[in-house]
C-alpha cells in the first residue's frame, strides 16, 4: 500500500474534499501525510509615485495575507488527522505560482501519491491550475478528488481505463496498491479496434489474471468527443469509487484517446481519478 503521502490544500476555494479523502485514505493506508497550502501573492500590484519601497511593502502585504490563508487551511487539516491519529506533517507557502508548481512538484516526487482536489471553474483561483501542473512535474501518481467529494475516500470498486498506450500503462502500475486490494475491478475500452494488438484489452486481462486479478471486461465504440462522458457514464452505472487513467502528454500533433479526455475529466470528474504522465 501507499505508505507516504502529499495532499495539496487549497486554500482559496474548500480544502475539504482534498482533506477528508488524504486523511482517510492515510488512516485506512496506515500511511504518513504531508499537506502543503499555497496561498497565492498576486504580483499585478499597481503602480504609485513612490516608487519601489511602496510597491515593496505593497507585495510584502500581499505574500502575508496569502500566508494567512495557508495557515488557515492547513488549520482545518490539523484537527482532521488528530482525530484521524495519523502521523502528518504541515507546510504552508507562500509564493508566486511558478515559484509553488517548482516547490509542491519537487515535493511530490519523494511521496508514493499525491493528493490534489479538482479545480472549480466557477471559481477563478490559481488553486484550479496547481493540480494540473502537478500530473506533469510530480514523476508518479496523482489522484484527483472531485470537488464535490465529501466523506471518506475508498477504492472498493475501480475501473481501469486502457487504451494501450505508454500512459496507461503507467496509470495501471501506479495503482497496483489500490487494484490489489479492490473488491472489483473493471477494464474500459473504447474504441479497442484502436488499441495496439500486443496490448488488446484481452492480454490486459490475462495479464490482471496471471496476478490474481480477475476484471469484467466493458468495450464500447464512442467519438472522440463524447469519450469522457462514455467513461463517466460507465463509472455510474458500475458505481466504481475510483477511475485509473492515463494523463495527457501535451503532444501537438497527437494525442492518445484517453490523453485526449483529460481536460474534460478535469473539468466534470464525477468520482476519483488516479492519473499518471
Amino acid at each position: 500500500m501507499f505508505k507516504d503521502l502529499l495532499v495539496h490544500i487549497p486554500t482559496e476555494r474548500s480544502p475539504r474534499p482534498a482533506i477528508d479523502a488524504s486523511v482517510s485514505l492515510a488512516m485506512t493506508a496506515g500511511a504518513h501525510l504531508d499537506a502543503i497550502a499555497t496561498g497565492y501573492a498576486s504580483t499585478n500590484v499597481p503602480f504609485v509615485a513612490e516608487g519601489g519601497a511602496a510597491i515593496a511593502s505593497s507585495l510584502q502585504f500581499e505574500y502575508e495575507r496569502a500566508l494567512e490563508r495557508a495557515d488557515a487551511a492547513l488549520r482545518i487539516f490539523e484537527v482532521e488527522a488528530k482525530n484521524a491519529k495519523i502521523t502528518y506533517g504541515k507546510y504552508a507557502l507562500s509564493e508566486s505560482i511558478a515559484e509553488t508548481i517548482s516547490r509542491v512538484g519537487a515535493a511530490a516526487r519523494l511521496h508514493d501519491l499525491t493528493v490534489v482536489s479538482q479545480g472549480n471553474s466557477d471559481v477563478e483561483t490559481f488553486d484550479n491550475q496547481l493540480p494540473q501542473e502537478l500530473l506533469l512535474q510530480a514523476g508518479g501518481p496523482v489522484l484527483f478528488i472531485p470537488y464535490t467529494f465529501r466523506g471518506a475516500f475508498k477504492a472498493s470498486r475501480i475501473g481501469i481505463c486502457w487504451d494501450g498506450s505508454r500512459l496507461a500503462a503507467r496509470a495501471l502500475r501506479d495503482a497496483m496498491p489500490f487494484i490489489t486490494e479492490a473488491d472489483a475491478l473493471t477494464t474500459i475500452s473504447l474504441n479497442a479496434s484502436e488499441v495496439p494488438a500486443d496490448a488488446s484489452p484481452e492480454r490486459l486481462a490475462r495479464h490482471l489474471a496471471r496476478k490474481g486479478l480477475p476484471t469484467k471486461a466493458i468495450s464500447l465504440q464512442s467519438d472522440r468527443g463524447n469519450l469522457q462522458s462514455s467513461i463517466l457514464s460507465i463509472a455510474a452505472d458500475e458505481g466504481l469509487d475510483l477511475l485509473v487513467m492515463g494523463g495527457y502528454g501535451h503532444s501537438r500533433l497527437q494525442e492518445t484517446v484517453f490523453g485526449g479526455v483529460t481536460r474534460e475529466m478535469f473539468r466534470s470528474m464525477t468520482v476519483p481519478v488516479l492519473m499518471s504522465h
